[in-house]
């Protein structure tokens, strides 16, 4: 975007960012949002308590200042900031409840980050963004490159570069890296950690406004039911096909993989042990940081699927207008037949009370009627079994069933969600092997959605595999591949 006169002086007028920098209340309107939003990472307030800590905050104020210090309420404040003209908050009304309920706007995350970075750092790393740099770029060019022979040779390289690094670790030449250089990559991955949770209420802001283009679009439509119906899908498959969507899902299902997450866990705990980390004090809250991007990105995926629900309650609508003139024009017909009863029948109506077109007779003549076919009779073997068969056939296999202990394997899954935030059933079979086949397999799918909330990631494969025991007393292994489950502890 090029930054002419024309352009700053427009951003100016209307970027709500811009106007709430120029705010004479900025410093109390950036810094309550910051404790009650960033800093505990908290994605939505009810007004109540929002308003609550809002007069809180004012009471200290007006302690320190004096008593005519931001006159009005904390209620009036609130409804001010996020008023259209402002726009610094958003406020909405969840389904089911009829409290409001505040959070913030992409602008005021955009403000706030600016700020962030416009404070003095005492250590500024330029090494690390360097090669942050470099790996972005080997990436894009891996990704473009279309010459099978250069992949390899790449490949070749890189793997010739790791088999040098391992003669030498094997060597006993172990290099390290050193604590500027370690504090120096905590410090990114802090910023780009917060930038992430960031990104989410943006790409959340982008969703709603695409879908409201698409409402809009719909509340105009003059056309037929069926293109309608086809607009709509057409429509909500260009939001999920947009740049927005696409990279939303591809980051959800790279960070929904649990093995990923076990990583994040890991490095996470060995990085914030080093002595060098901890001299830091680094905020608590980074140890759980890739739970709190799933519990964000878990946000934008249901307000997605309100948007998806929301257009299908346009479609109900529609059905409703149409039954509702169905229904009018039935008690109009109701209404002129109560009205000809009173007629004797030497005194019919003068006017007529409905008219039929196209009447004609359909004369069904005998002719054309078939003749009369006689069924194929049915031959049944009535064969006695040979008297070796007969001995060989076990009526209690007839007796012998399966059953499957429904309270055992909701048993696992509480004990593996008491234990984690989410499981994958592929997870959960690890831990808990098949003791009954597909039998208890099928079950788990069961409780995944009778008893428990669960994700469905459809573009992502689990294996599984159980044994069995043959007639002949070998073991049989079989397996299932089937989209990933996901179990989700209950909020």
């Amino acid at each position: 975007m090029a930054l002419d006169f024309t352009t700053l002086n427009s951003m100016r007028q209307h970027n709500p960012a811009w106007r709430l920098l120029c705010s004479d209340h900025a410093p109390l309107i950036l810094s309550f949002l910051h404790q009650v939003f960033v800093r505990p990472n908290v994605r939505s307030l009810k007004a109540e308590g929002m308003a609550e800590a809002l007069e809180d905050t004012l009471y200290a104020l007006r302690q320190q200042m004096e008593d005519t210090a931001f006159p009005r309420t904390a209620r009036d404040y609130l409804e001010d900031w996020a008023s259209p003209d402002k726009g610094w908050l958003r406020k909405f009304y969840q389904h089911g409840t009829e409290n409001a309920v505040f959070d913030m706007t992409p602008a005021t995350e955009k403000a706030l980050s600016w700020l962030e970075q416009l404070a003095e750092r005492s250590f500024v790393g330029t090494e690390s963004r360097l090669r942050t740099l470099f790996d972005l770029l080997r990436q894009m060019n891996e990704g473009t490159q279309s010459d099978p022979e250069q992949r390899l040779a790449d490949l070749r390289q890189r793997r010739d570069e790791i088999d040098a690094e391992i003669a030498r670790i094997q060597s006993g030449d172990v290099s390290l890296m050193d604590d500027t250089g370690i504090k120096e990559r905590f410090s990114q991955f802090t910023r780009m950690a917060r930038d992430l949770l960031a990104d989410f209420r943006e790409v959340e802001h982008n969703f709603r406004r695409l879908d409201r283009a698409v409402r809009e679009r719909v509340a105009l439509w003059d056309g037929t039911k069926g293109a309608l119906l086809d607009e709509i899908l057409t429509q909500h498959d260009l939001i999920n096909n947009s740049d927005q969507g696409r990279s939303f899902q591809a980051f959800w299902n790279f960070l929904m993989s649990s093995s990923r997450q076990e990583e994040l866990s890991q490095q996470l705990d060995h990085i914030l042990s080093l002595p060098v980390i901890a001299a830091l004090h680094p905020d608590p809250r980074l140890r759980r940081i890739h739970y709190d991007w799933l519990e964000a990105g878990d946000h934008t995926q249901r307000t997605v699927a309100q948007l998806s629900h929301r257009l299908r309650q346009f479609l109900d609508d529609q059905s409703r207008q149409e039954t509702r003139r169905i229904m009018n024009i039935l008690h109009h017909i109701e209404a002129r037949a109560l009205a000809a009863r009173p007629y004797l029948p030497d005194c019919p109506p003068d006017e007529s009370l409905t008219e039929l077109e196209s009447m004609a007779a359909t004369p069904d003549l005998i002719m054309e009627r078939p003749l009369y076919a006689p069924p194929l009779p049915t031959l049944l073997n009535l064969d006695p079994l040979p008297d070796d068969a007969a001995e060989a056939a076990d009526p209690m296999a007839l007796y012998e069933q399966v059953v499957v202990d429904r309270l055992r394997l909701t048993d696992n899954i509480q004990q593996a969600l008491a234990e984690a935030p989410q499981v994958s059933l592929a997870a959960l079979l690890r831990r808990y092997p098949l003791e009954q086949g597909l039998s208890e397999l099928v079950a788990y799918l069961q409780l995944s959605s009778e008893r428990f909330e669960s994700l469905i990631d459809e573009k992502t494969s689990d294996h599984v595999s159980w044994d069995i025991m043959s007639a002949d007393g070998s073991i049989i292994t079989r397996n299932a591949t089937l989209q990933r489950v996901i179990f989700v502890r209950s909020a």
